[in-house]
């Protein structure tokens, strides 16, 4: 008979960094709000511009699903 420990603690694991992710991208949102005016925008942008793509991929991504004020 197969043991389910392996599996529960696969399971586990995955729970835990999934949440963990949530909450690093929550935070972030948060961090991105307090970015509101043109100004406060287009220097974010000009910085998240001297970084590769994939490194500011998760940013970029925030920024976008953002509702245009």
């Amino acid at each position: 008979m197969p043991t389910t420990a392996p599996l529960l603690t696969t399971i586990r694991a995955r729970t835990r960094a999934a949440r963990g992710s949530r909450a690093t991208r929550k935070t972030l949102e948060r961090e991105l709000a307090n970015y509101t005016t043109e100004q406060d925008l287009n220097d974010l942008h000009a910085i998240l511009d001297n970084y590769s793509e994939q490194e500011t991929a998760d940013i970029r991504r925030i920024l976008a699903a953002r509702p245009c004020a």
